[in-house]
């Protein structure tokens, strides 16, 4: 087996100053956005959604395929859950609500002009 060369690496691979480096952009692996996954585009259509699957039986609600950049979709997550009165979180693109509120949150979409339809069951 060859022995691999620091050039056969990529160039720089730790930085005492940022730590990991990407081989790539040479950039920290933290601001490293050559790798970074792009969400897919949807249809167009917000939907909405009640889960309770691996959370020890407490629903959520899901709200997935919302058309925005991830600060705007943190804001809209912080305005449902404020009008709702519960928590939640925006994880990889989908807003979680805690709680059973499906059709409040359908509503407050629709009223900012999303086209919203209530997905499974």
């Amino acid at each position: 087996m060859a022995k691999l060369s620091l050039s056969d690496l990529g160039g720089l691979v730790y930085s005492t100053e940022v730590g990991r480096t990407c081989p790539v952009c040479r950039q920290a692996m933290a601001a490293c956005t050559c790798n970074a996954p792009k969400r897919p585009v949807g249809d167009g259509v917000v939907r909405v959604s009640r889960e309770t699957k691996g959370r020890a039986g407490k629903g959520v609600t899901l709200v997935r395929g919302v058309p925005l950049d991830d600060a705007e979709l943190v804001a809209l997550g912080k305005q449902l859950k404020a009008a709702c009165g519960s928590g939640g979180t925006v994880k990889d693109g989908v807003i979680e609500v805690q709680g059973d509120h499906v059709e409040r949150v359908m509503q407050l979409l629709q009223a900012q002009g999303h086209k919203v339809k209530r997905a499974g069951g």
